[in-house]
């Protein structure tokens, strides 16, 4: 079939839409995991085969060898990969998932890029026939590994109905925000403010532990005010001993800002605290902490 539905067999609860991984990083992995786990036909592709290897060993399901082959036969292919041209690369570069969807499926897809690429891929899927839904997600790895995301969706409003409830197996949150382009706004509304919570949380922290305070203290305490946030529950306590190794790297950030950068100098929005945010994690970068977690912030005050 082609046109994705959701028709559950109620005796085996398995589902009969066909589905496509593509990209198999640390939240595409436990995504498409999610996915098999709650019945759907899974073919996973990923740009190292070993990577799939691992995938198949956990959950079962097939691999693919190329994009395209992936998404042969399936109602719906998924993405989740680094940044715009990895994206162009699955799916309209050689061997690309495009070549493989037939008219009726849809094509979502989680990777955080910018909402240009979103609207030039979704004018081509249209040319052949296909939806296209650009879908980033929050909530980090963890999200991904407990299936609780935050889904932001731009699209039209019959794809989005159709790819719905099969991103419900990985998520919490799925909301349309708009046409083409505004998951990805949404995903850069959602960055600007974490830059700047991390950053006054990280000035806090660094604050307090000066002053002499019990950090672990003071942050159960204010928590519980106005002062609250899922990143002072998340990481103060780990910023406060220098732990950075886990969560989303520093790196994965730079690149997300450079987005929002990008789109506030096309729309005219002035992002100056998000730009100083920026340089303060190319000092990080400049540390090695390429691959730290995004709290890391810290360390270029304790330095």
């Amino acid at each position: 079939m082609t046109q994705a539905t959701v028709a559950s067999d109620a005796h085996t609860g398995i589902s009969s839409v066909k589905v496509a991984f593509l990209g198999l990083g640390v939240m595409g992995f436990p995504m498409a995991r999610h996915l098999a786990a709650a019945g759907y036909d899974v073919v996973v592709y990923n740009r190292s085969p070993a990577r799939a290897d691992a995938w198949l060993a956990e959950n079962g399901g097939r691999a693919a060898p190329t994009p395209e082959e992936a998404a042969q036969g399936r109602d719906i292919v998924f993405s989740c990969v680094g940044n715009d041209d990895d994206l162009r690369a699955v799916t309209i570069g050689e061997g690309g998932a495009f070549a493989g969807l037939a008219p009726g499926a849809l094509f979502v897809d989680h990777t955080t890029a910018s909402a240009a690429v979103a609207r030039e891929l979704a004018a081509i899927a249209e040319e052949r026939g296909i939806g296209f839904i650009d879908a980033p997600v929050s909530g980090g790895q963890s999200g991904a590994e407990k299936g609780v995301l935050t889904v932001m969706c731009g699209g039209a409003p019959d794809d989005f109905a159709r790819a719905e409830p099969v991103i419900g197996a990985y998520a919490q949150a799925v909301r349309l925000l708009g046409p083409v382009g505004s998951g990805q706004l949404a995903k850069m509304v959602n960055q600007i403010c974490i830059a700047g919570v991390v950053q006054g949380l990280a000035e806090a922290v660094h604050f307090g532990k000066r002053a002499g305070l019990d950090i672990d203290a003071v942050i159960a305490t204010i928590s519980k005010g106005a002062a609250q946030s899922w990143q002072m529950e998340n990481r103060a306590g780990t910023m406060a001993k220098g732990e950075f190794d886990f969560g989303f790297a520093v790196d994965w950030m730079r690149k997300d800002l450079a987005i929002c950068l990008d789109e506030a100098r096309r729309n005219g929005a002035h992002l100056p605290l998000t730009a100083l945010v920026d340089q303060f994690y190319s000092e990080v970068q400049s540390l090695g902490g390429s691959r730290w977690d995004t709290s890391s912030l810290i360390a270029r005050l304790e330095r």
